[in-house]
């Protein structure tokens, strides 16, 4: 038998005779069912604390152990919530941008309330999806196309090639369902990126600005203020996230 096999086999055997169980399918499937849904409150009452009784141990330090499952919780929300309808910019966004936080995270407590915060957020934002337009498959494939494309230069005739559309009929198709430009919408993209690293990260305005294909910083500047009515560095001052500094400072 493969050492793989071997350990799979003790660790199946040391389960059973402590009585450690792995969470029944049904209910978690109903739980990240329930954050696709954008149902708050029945997610309020299915959330299972994190790491706890049933979870499975996955790393022997305590704090490693509950960063794996906050990363595991993480992953599924998001799966669950791009088939759920929810655009794979936000998805992946809120993905990596708490994960990055949890990695910040130097106890116990820190990554509990990190779970809560991260579990309501995904779920509340699936309430807003379930409440707005459902849009046609060439859309949604020219979004996915330019999440995928938001740190380089993205042109309308190459979004309509990964589509299959000509550049016209998909330039009024978006502008019918969307409601704005595909360029509008590019920029809008970008910005709501921006906000995120610039609350989240430590990145500078002018790194977030080139990693973001704007051409120059300048225009980085007013393309941002034009959406938010601020600049960069004043959205900083205003979002960056106080519990961010503090738990950095505990590592």
């Amino acid at each position: 038998m493969a050492e793989s096999g071997k350990a799979l086999t003790y660790k199946a055997f040391m389960n059973r005779e402590y009585s450690f169980k792995h969470s029944p399918f049904e209910q978690e499937f109903e739980f990240y069912d329930c954050v696709r849904a954008g149902d708050a409150d029945s997610v309020k009452k299915l959330m299972t604390p994190l790491g706890g009784s049933g979870s499975g141990v996955l790393s022997e330090d305590p704090i490693r152990n509950l960063k794996y499952h906050f990363i595991v919780t993480v992953a599924m929300m998001t799966r669950f919530c791009v088939e759920g309808g929810m655009e794979m910019e936000t998805a992946y966004t809120l993905s990596d941008l708490y994960i990055l936080k949890a990695d910040k995270c130097g106890t116990a407590d820190e990554i509990h309330k990190l779970h809560s915060e991260a579990v309501l957020d995904f779920t509340a934002q699936m309430k807003r999806v379930s409440r707005g337009n459902i849009y046609s498959k060439p859309v949604i494939m020219a979004m996915d196309h330019i999440y995928d494309n938001l740190h380089s230069r993205i042109s309308v005739e190459d979004i309509a090639g990964s589509v299959g559309l000509s550049t016209s009929y998909l330039s009024r198709l978006f502008h019918k369902e969307v409601g704005v430009t595909i360029s509008t919408y590019i920029a809008v993209k970008r910005v709501e990126t921006a906000q995120n690293m610039l609350k989240y990260s430590d990145y500078s305005a002018l790194d977030i600005g080139n990693y973001l294909a704007f051409t120059t910083h300048s225009h980085f500047i007013s393309t941002f203020k034009k959406y938010t009515g601020m600049t960069p560095n004043e959205f900083r001052k205003k979002y960056y996230r106080s519990n961010w500094g503090t738990i950095k400072k505990s590592k």
